[in-house]
């Protein structure tokens, strides 16, 4: 059965102490999520730079870096479903994360994308998929899975008809690298979705969630509105297609992770709303099966 989670970036504004931690895991719980896919930069102390980017991108870090995380999480009955990391960690300290994974009972590892990272550099981007084969290889020897997070820059093109995403997928080992799908981040940047599900098939080992529309009602002084991130199914993205391929491949966990935009500005109220059309999709898939 698929699980439902939900990312730990959207939990900055909301986990400010531990006891409103928990109370906010509860909810969670509460709206039928499963699971937390956890950062490594929100459970352990971040650093400056970390804490500024993040809220610079409208989704502060939060204060949990000392926080009891798996207490809190088995309290409030969620499991971990992965944990995201940055490349450049996995390298330096392969055996921090090794035992981060094992200590939240997880055996998917993220990466999230590369900062300051040039997507249409050719060399730059085999390198990367050289390092990612290899970092992959270190985790699978201790039973970890290494999966890799796009954004929409990996979008951009190496060469005419070919996206530095094309290039991750081909060139790295389906053995010991495969992929978190983030929708939002293909569509936003104009590509399909759906065609990427189909081509990643089950390397689409996670699958990143959300919508994508525009909240403004009424008169507005221009008669184009800025796209942002909304509440699934309040959006105009064909997410019951998504959802469809994504258990098609038996993707184990579909994770909500809005960025900013949310309803009354309340994450916790954004990710209830989510929830209902996400429970109700998933089953209606389930018991078509």
């Amino acid at each position: 059965m698929t699980k439902k989670a939900v990312q730990q970036i959207m939990l900055g504004t909301v986990t400010k102490n531990e006891k409103q931690a928990l109370e906010t895991l509860k909810k969670i719980k509460e709206a039928g999520y499963d699971g937390i896919e956890l950062n490594g930069f929100m459970i352990r102390p971040s650093s400056f730079m970390v804490r500024i980017l993040t809220k610079a991108a409208g989704m502060p870090v939060g204060k949990g870096g000392n926080f009891e995380w798996k207490e809190l999480m088995q309290q409030s009955k969620l499991e971990c479903v992965s944990i995201h990391e940055d490349l450049g960690t996995i390298e330096r300290e392969p055996e921090t994360v090794i035992r981060e994974a094992e200590k939240f009972g997880t055996d998917k590892v993220v990466i999230t994308g590369m900062y300051r990272f040039d997507y249409s550099d050719r060399k730059a981007v085999e390198k990367l998929t050289k390092d990612l084969n290899h970092a992959g290889g270190i985790l699978k020897e201790a039973g970890i899975q290494l999966l890799y997070h796009n954004h929409n820059c990996e979008f951009r093109k190496i060469e005419p008809g070919k996206t530095a995403y094309d290039l991750i997928i081909g060139e790295t080992d389906p053995s010991c690298v495969n992929f978190e799908l983030d929708s939002y981040w293909p569509a936003e940047a104009g590509v399909s979705a759906i065609a990427l599900m189909k081509k990643l098939g089950e390397r689409m080992r996670l699958y990143h969630i959300n919508d994508r529309g525009s909240r403004i009602t009424g008169p507005s002084m221009t008669p184009i509105l800025k796209s942002d991130s909304m509440e699934l199914g309040y959006g105009n993205m064909d997410l019951e297609e998504l959802i469809r391929q994504a258990l098609s491949v038996r993707t184990e966990a579909v994770i909500l992770e809005s960025h900013k935009n949310w309803v009354d500005a309340s994450p916790v109220k954004s990710l209830q709303v989510s929830a209902e059309f996400l429970n109700q999709q998933i089953r209606q898939e389930e018991n078509h099966e």
